[in-house]
């Protein structure tokens, strides 16, 4: 099957066996290896995308499903050459530790910021939940967030 998808922006179109899932038609059938699989349920988020302005796992997602969707993964979320406010936290703040679920928080992270102004500590824990993440504990991971929204609102940066 011949699926056209619209990714980071961009239009392409790759054959895949309609059920194939997302998650491998990112990574292998596109290249964009940065979204990782982690329990390959649906339980654990680290293969979190966007698609259509909605949080998917995409392990979860067969490709047939994705069909004309708009798909944003961590590659879309930096500014062409310039780390988005989340991915320099994550780095600055210790938010990424061995990095299989950092893709996938920071994607989470970022729709929810696109939505959200001056969450709280306890929001950004909400709208992480999705997300496991084995080594960090979680605090530096919602300070991170918090560091990036607070960024956002003193226009310092700002997060799109």
């Amino acid at each position: 099957m011949r699926v056209e998808l619209v990714v980071n922006g961009t239009a392409c179109a790759v054959e895949a066996d309609p059920m194939a899932r997302l998650l491998d038609v990112l990574r292998v059938g596109l290249g964009l290896t940065g979204t990782k699989e982690g329990c390959g349920e649906g339980e654990c988020g680290a293969c979190t995308v966007i698609v259509d302005g909605a949080l998917a796992c995409s392990c979860l997602v067969p490709v047939c499903q994705a069909q004309g969707a708009t798909v944003t993964t961590i590659e879309g979320v930096a500014f062409a050459d310039k780390l988005h406010p989340l991915q320099a936290h994550f780095a600055e703040d210790g938010g990424a530790q061995c990095g299989i679920c950092t893709p996938g928080m920071i994607v989470a992270a970022k729709l929810f910021l696109d939505r959200s102004h001056a969450p709280t500590r306890e929001e950004i824990r909400t709208a992480i939940a999705g997300n496991l993440c084995r080594c960090t504990g979680y605090q530096r991971i919602v300070d991170a967030v918090a560091a990036a929204a607070a960024e956002a609102a003193s226009g310092g940066g700002g997060v799109r």
